[in-house]
Protein backbone atom coordinates (compact mmCIF):
# COMPACT_ATOMS: atom_id res chain seq x y z
CA UNK A 1 0.00 0.00 0.00
CA UNK A 2 3.12 1.98 0.05
CA UNK A 3 2.26 3.12 -3.53
CA UNK A 4 -1.08 3.75 -2.93
CA UNK A 5 -0.70 7.63 -3.03
CA UNK A 6 1.30 7.39 -6.60
CA UNK A 7 -1.03 5.68 -8.57
CA UNK A 8 -4.12 7.94 -6.80
CA UNK A 9 -2.08 10.81 -8.30
CA UNK A 10 -1.65 8.92 -11.81
CA UNK A 11 -5.27 8.32 -11.67
CA UNK A 12 -6.74 11.90 -11.10
CA UNK A 13 -4.10 13.30 -13.53
CA UNK A 14 -5.77 11.11 -16.17
CA UNK A 15 -8.90 12.16 -15.09
CA UNK A 16 -8.01 15.77 -15.32
CA UNK A 17 -6.80 15.06 -19.09
CA UNK A 18 -10.28 13.12 -19.58
CA UNK A 19 -11.37 17.14 -18.68
CA UNK A 20 -13.18 16.47 -15.42
CA UNK A 21 -13.62 19.65 -13.33
CA UNK A 22 -11.36 20.81 -10.89
CA UNK A 23 -14.03 20.33 -8.24
CA UNK A 24 -15.18 16.31 -9.15
CA UNK A 25 -11.48 15.84 -9.13
CA UNK A 26 -10.93 16.98 -5.47
CA UNK A 27 -13.52 14.83 -4.87
CA UNK A 28 -12.84 11.60 -6.09
CA UNK A 29 -9.24 12.19 -4.22
CA UNK A 30 -11.00 12.22 -0.98
CA UNK A 31 -13.13 8.84 -1.92
CA UNK A 32 -9.72 7.11 -2.74
CA UNK A 33 -7.77 8.59 0.54
CA UNK A 34 -10.25 7.60 2.50
CA UNK A 35 -9.92 4.20 0.99
CA UNK A 36 -6.29 4.08 1.30
CA UNK A 37 -6.27 4.86 4.90
CA UNK A 38 -8.60 2.14 5.69
CA UNK A 39 -6.34 -0.40 3.82
CA UNK A 40 -3.48 0.62 5.69
CA UNK A 41 -5.54 -0.29 8.81
CA UNK A 42 -6.35 -3.47 8.20
CA UNK A 43 -3.64 -6.20 9.77
CA UNK A 44 -2.54 -7.89 7.97
CA UNK A 45 -1.77 -4.75 5.47
CA UNK A 46 -2.83 -5.98 2.09
CA UNK A 47 -0.93 -5.93 -0.52
CA UNK A 48 -2.85 -3.53 -3.59
CA UNK A 49 -2.32 -6.67 -5.80
CA UNK A 50 -3.98 -8.65 -3.79
CA UNK A 51 -7.49 -6.18 -2.52
CA UNK A 52 -10.34 -8.63 -3.55
CA UNK A 53 -13.70 -7.88 -3.39
CA UNK A 54 -14.35 -9.10 -0.08
CA UNK A 55 -11.87 -6.82 1.36
CA UNK A 56 -13.70 -4.46 -0.85
CA UNK A 57 -17.20 -5.24 0.51
CA UNK A 58 -16.02 -4.92 3.84
CA UNK A 59 -14.84 -1.27 3.21
CA UNK A 60 -18.24 -0.43 1.82
CA UNK A 61 -20.14 -2.47 4.55
CA UNK A 62 -17.93 0.08 6.81
CA UNK A 63 -18.37 2.97 5.08
CA UNK A 64 -22.13 2.74 4.43
CA UNK A 65 -22.71 2.59 8.11
CA UNK A 66 -25.00 5.43 8.90
CA UNK A 67 -24.94 6.86 5.50
CA UNK A 68 -27.55 7.94 3.11
CA UNK A 69 -28.02 5.82 0.00
CA UNK A 70 -26.33 8.42 -2.28
CA UNK A 71 -23.61 8.61 0.16
CA UNK A 72 -22.87 4.89 -1.02
CA UNK A 73 -23.68 4.97 -4.37
CA UNK A 74 -21.47 7.73 -4.96
CA UNK A 75 -17.91 5.88 -3.16
CA UNK A 76 -18.81 2.94 -4.98
CA UNK A 77 -18.31 4.87 -8.35
CA UNK A 78 -15.71 6.70 -7.50
CA UNK A 79 -13.63 3.09 -6.33
CA UNK A 80 -15.17 1.28 -9.66
CA UNK A 81 -13.54 4.57 -11.57
CA UNK A 82 -9.77 3.77 -9.64
CA UNK A 83 -10.65 0.01 -10.29
CA UNK A 84 -10.79 0.02 -14.09
CA UNK A 85 -7.86 2.51 -14.19
CA UNK A 86 -5.92 -0.32 -11.94
CA UNK A 87 -6.52 -2.91 -14.40
CA UNK A 88 -6.18 -0.58 -17.19
CA UNK A 89 -2.25 0.04 -15.51
CA UNK A 90 -1.91 -4.28 -15.00
CA UNK A 91 -2.13 -3.48 -11.31
CA UNK A 92 -5.42 -5.60 -11.04
CA UNK A 93 -6.46 -8.59 -13.34
CA UNK A 94 -10.41 -7.93 -12.84
CA UNK A 95 -11.61 -5.04 -11.54
CA UNK A 96 -14.23 -6.45 -8.46
CA UNK A 97 -16.30 -3.45 -8.39
CA UNK A 98 -17.58 -3.70 -11.95
CA UNK A 99 -20.50 -6.37 -10.95
CA UNK A 100 -21.19 -5.02 -7.42
CA UNK A 101 -24.76 -3.47 -7.86
CA UNK A 102 -25.13 -0.02 -5.79
CA UNK A 103 -28.21 1.06 -3.61
CA UNK A 104 -31.22 1.28 -5.43
CA UNK A 105 -31.63 5.22 -5.35
CA UNK A 106 -34.90 6.68 -6.15
CA UNK A 107 -34.33 10.60 -7.50
CA UNK A 108 -37.98 11.56 -6.23
CA UNK A 109 -36.76 11.14 -2.65
CA UNK A 110 -34.24 13.50 -2.64
CA UNK A 111 -35.93 16.74 -2.94
CA UNK A 112 -33.82 19.22 -3.75
CA UNK A 113 -33.59 22.28 -1.98
CA UNK A 114 -35.22 25.69 -3.57
CA UNK A 115 -34.61 29.42 -2.79
CA UNK A 116 -37.85 31.29 -2.07
CA UNK A 117 -38.48 34.45 -3.43
CA UNK A 118 -38.25 36.20 -0.33
CA UNK A 119 -35.09 34.68 0.46
CA UNK A 120 -34.01 35.33 -2.94
CA UNK A 121 -35.15 39.07 -2.66
CA UNK A 122 -32.85 39.03 0.29
CA UNK A 123 -29.82 37.90 -1.61
CA UNK A 124 -30.38 40.72 -3.89
CA UNK A 125 -30.57 43.40 -0.98
CA UNK A 126 -27.42 41.95 0.35
CA UNK A 127 -25.46 41.63 -3.30
CA UNK A 128 -27.02 45.15 -3.51
CA UNK A 129 -25.13 46.51 -0.24
CA UNK A 130 -21.71 46.46 -1.41
CA UNK A 131 -20.15 49.74 -1.05
CA UNK A 132 -18.12 49.56 -3.89
CA UNK A 133 -19.51 49.83 -7.72
CA UNK A 134 -17.81 47.05 -9.21
CA UNK A 135 -18.46 43.92 -6.29
CA UNK A 136 -22.03 44.95 -6.08
CA UNK A 137 -22.69 44.84 -9.61
CA UNK A 138 -20.60 41.61 -10.14
CA UNK A 139 -22.51 39.68 -7.30
CA UNK A 140 -25.56 41.00 -8.82
CA UNK A 141 -24.81 40.35 -12.16
CA UNK A 142 -23.91 36.63 -10.61
CA UNK A 143 -27.45 36.25 -9.09
CA UNK A 144 -28.98 37.14 -12.08
CA UNK A 145 -26.96 34.65 -13.84
CA UNK A 146 -26.82 31.37 -11.91
CA UNK A 147 -31.08 32.14 -11.16
CA UNK A 148 -31.97 33.30 -14.75
CA UNK A 149 -30.34 30.57 -16.39
CA UNK A 150 -29.92 27.56 -14.20
CA UNK A 151 -26.14 27.47 -15.02
CA UNK A 152 -23.99 24.88 -13.23
CA UNK A 153 -20.81 26.68 -10.92
CA UNK A 154 -18.39 25.27 -13.27
CA UNK A 155 -20.26 26.74 -16.32
CA UNK A 156 -20.44 30.09 -14.32
CA UNK A 157 -16.88 29.91 -13.89
CA UNK A 158 -15.78 28.57 -17.84
CA UNK A 159 -17.97 31.60 -19.13
CA UNK A 160 -15.77 33.95 -21.86
CA UNK A 161 -16.45 37.04 -22.38
CA UNK A 162 -17.68 35.86 -26.14
CA UNK A 163 -20.08 33.59 -24.23
CA UNK A 164 -22.60 36.93 -23.93
CA UNK A 165 -23.88 37.24 -27.31
CA UNK A 166 -25.77 40.45 -26.90
CA UNK A 167 -27.28 40.65 -30.21
CA UNK A 168 -29.63 37.72 -29.36
CA UNK A 169 -29.86 37.83 -25.71
CA UNK A 170 -28.07 34.31 -25.45
CA UNK A 171 -25.20 32.71 -23.40
CA UNK A 172 -23.27 29.95 -25.08
CA UNK A 173 -22.77 27.36 -22.47
CA UNK A 174 -19.87 24.90 -22.32
CA UNK A 175 -20.08 21.15 -22.66
CA UNK A 176 -17.19 20.10 -20.33
CA UNK A 177 -20.09 18.27 -18.81
CA UNK A 178 -22.29 17.23 -21.02
CA UNK A 179 -19.86 16.72 -24.10
CA UNK A 180 -22.84 18.95 -26.00
CA UNK A 181 -22.36 22.91 -26.19
CA UNK A 182 -25.76 24.51 -25.39
CA UNK A 183 -26.91 28.01 -25.92
CA UNK A 184 -29.13 29.87 -23.27
CA UNK A 185 -31.68 32.70 -23.76
CA UNK A 186 -31.26 35.32 -20.93
CA UNK A 187 -34.63 36.77 -19.14
CA UNK A 188 -34.13 40.85 -20.18
CA UNK A 189 -33.37 41.42 -16.22
CA UNK A 190 -30.19 39.17 -16.73
CA UNK A 191 -29.50 40.90 -19.68
CA UNK A 192 -29.34 44.34 -18.66
CA UNK A 193 -27.35 43.13 -15.86
CA UNK A 194 -24.28 41.64 -17.51
CA UNK A 195 -24.65 45.02 -19.84
CA UNK A 196 -24.18 47.30 -16.91
CA UNK A 197 -21.54 45.05 -15.33
CA UNK A 198 -19.70 45.10 -18.61
CA UNK A 199 -18.09 48.95 -18.54
CA UNK A 200 -17.10 48.55 -14.82
CA UNK A 201 -15.46 45.13 -15.88
CA UNK A 202 -13.59 47.06 -18.96
CA UNK A 203 -12.62 49.44 -16.57
CA UNK A 204 -10.89 46.99 -14.10
CA UNK A 205 -8.99 45.43 -16.70
CA UNK A 206 -7.58 48.70 -18.37
CA UNK A 207 -6.56 49.58 -14.10
CA UNK A 208 -4.85 46.28 -13.99
CA UNK A 209 -3.25 46.12 -17.61
CA UNK A 210 -5.25 42.86 -18.04
CA UNK A 211 -7.21 43.58 -21.22
CA UNK A 212 -5.76 40.19 -23.03
CA UNK A 213 -8.08 38.18 -19.84
CA UNK A 214 -10.95 36.71 -21.26
CA UNK A 215 -13.05 35.37 -18.84
CA UNK A 216 -16.41 37.04 -18.49
CA UNK A 217 -16.64 37.30 -14.58
CA UNK A 218 -13.40 38.19 -12.77
CA UNK A 219 -12.03 39.63 -9.20
CA UNK A 220 -10.57 42.39 -7.98
CA UNK A 221 -7.26 41.25 -9.32
CA UNK A 222 -8.81 40.80 -12.80
CA UNK A 223 -8.66 37.16 -12.72
CA UNK A 224 -10.79 34.39 -13.87
CA UNK A 225 -13.60 34.33 -10.83
CA UNK A 226 -13.09 30.98 -9.72
CA UNK A 227 -15.86 28.69 -8.26
CA UNK A 228 -14.81 28.49 -4.58
CA UNK A 229 -14.90 32.64 -4.54
CA UNK A 230 -18.55 32.07 -5.94
CA UNK A 231 -19.75 29.41 -3.07
CA UNK A 232 -18.27 31.90 -0.52
CA UNK A 233 -19.55 35.01 -1.70
CA UNK A 234 -23.21 33.06 -1.87
CA UNK A 235 -22.45 31.94 1.62
CA UNK A 236 -21.11 35.30 2.28
CA UNK A 237 -24.19 37.43 1.53
CA UNK A 238 -26.88 34.49 2.59
CA UNK A 239 -25.62 35.06 6.08
CA UNK A 240 -25.37 39.21 5.37
CA UNK A 241 -28.97 38.12 4.75
CA UNK A 242 -29.84 36.52 7.62
CA UNK A 243 -30.70 33.68 6.06
CA UNK A 244 -29.74 29.73 6.48
CA UNK A 245 -27.69 27.80 4.32
CA UNK A 246 -27.60 28.50 0.87
CA UNK A 247 -25.38 26.96 -2.38
CA UNK A 248 -24.87 27.98 -5.67
CA UNK A 249 -26.61 24.92 -6.89
CA UNK A 250 -29.69 25.56 -5.06
CA UNK A 251 -30.06 28.49 -7.74
CA UNK A 252 -29.97 25.88 -10.40
CA UNK A 253 -33.03 24.41 -8.43
CA UNK A 254 -34.95 27.60 -7.65
CA UNK A 255 -34.71 28.27 -11.75
CA UNK A 256 -35.54 24.84 -12.75
CA UNK A 257 -38.86 24.59 -10.48
CA UNK A 258 -40.47 28.26 -10.79
CA UNK A 259 -39.97 28.01 -14.33
CA UNK A 260 -42.01 24.26 -14.31
CA UNK A 261 -44.50 26.25 -11.54
CA UNK A 262 -44.71 28.93 -14.29
CA UNK A 263 -45.96 26.62 -16.96
CA UNK A 264 -43.20 25.90 -19.49
CA UNK A 265 -42.55 22.11 -20.35
CA UNK A 266 -40.68 19.81 -19.03
CA UNK A 267 -38.70 19.44 -22.24
CA UNK A 268 -37.97 22.65 -22.34
CA UNK A 269 -36.75 22.80 -19.16
CA UNK A 270 -34.42 19.70 -19.45
CA UNK A 271 -33.08 21.57 -22.57
CA UNK A 272 -31.95 24.48 -20.90
CA UNK A 273 -30.48 22.82 -17.63
CA UNK A 274 -28.65 20.75 -19.95
CA UNK A 275 -29.84 17.24 -18.12
CA UNK A 276 -29.23 14.36 -20.35
CA UNK A 277 -32.66 12.44 -19.55
CA UNK A 278 -35.94 13.63 -18.44
CA UNK A 279 -35.81 12.05 -15.14
CA UNK A 280 -33.34 14.48 -13.70
CA UNK A 281 -36.00 17.01 -14.73
CA UNK A 282 -38.74 15.22 -13.54
CA UNK A 283 -37.62 15.69 -9.34
CA UNK A 284 -38.43 19.03 -9.78
CA UNK A 285 -41.98 18.52 -10.21
CA UNK A 286 -41.94 17.47 -6.63
CA UNK A 287 -41.53 21.31 -5.42
CA UNK A 288 -43.24 22.82 -8.80
CA UNK A 289 -46.65 22.27 -7.08
CA UNK A 290 -48.49 25.19 -6.66
CA UNK A 291 -51.38 23.94 -9.63
CA UNK A 292 -51.37 20.71 -8.25
CA UNK A 293 -52.91 22.18 -5.39
CA UNK A 294 -54.58 24.44 -7.05
CA UNK A 295 -56.59 21.47 -8.92
CA UNK A 296 -56.96 19.59 -5.65
CA UNK A 297 -58.70 23.10 -4.33
CA UNK A 298 -61.27 21.70 -6.92
CA UNK A 299 -61.50 18.45 -5.49
CA UNK A 300 -65.78 17.57 -5.20
CA UNK A 301 -64.62 16.36 -1.65
CA UNK A 302 -64.33 20.15 -0.81
CA UNK A 303 -68.01 20.55 -1.62
CA UNK A 304 -69.19 17.32 0.58
CA UNK A 305 -67.00 18.67 3.44
CA UNK A 306 -68.46 22.41 3.00
CA UNK A 307 -71.76 20.71 2.81
CA UNK A 308 -71.45 18.48 6.03
CA UNK A 309 -69.95 21.75 7.65
CA UNK A 310 -72.81 23.31 7.11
Amino acid sequence: MREWDRWVGRYLGECETRGLAEGTREGLRSQLERWGAWLRRQRPQPRLEDVDAALVVAYLRARGTFHAKSTLSGTMSALRGMGEFLVREGVWRSNPLRWLRGPKLDARMRVPRRIGSEQMEALWAAAAGHRSAYPRQLWTTVLAVLYGTGLRRGELERLELSSWDRSTGVLELDGRKTREVRRVPVPELVARCLEAYLPLRQQLLERRGRLEQSALFVNRKAERLPGRAVSGAVARLAARAGLGRVTVHAFRHSCASDLLEAGVRVPEVQRMLGHRGLATTMRYLAIADRQRHAAMARHPINDWLREEAA
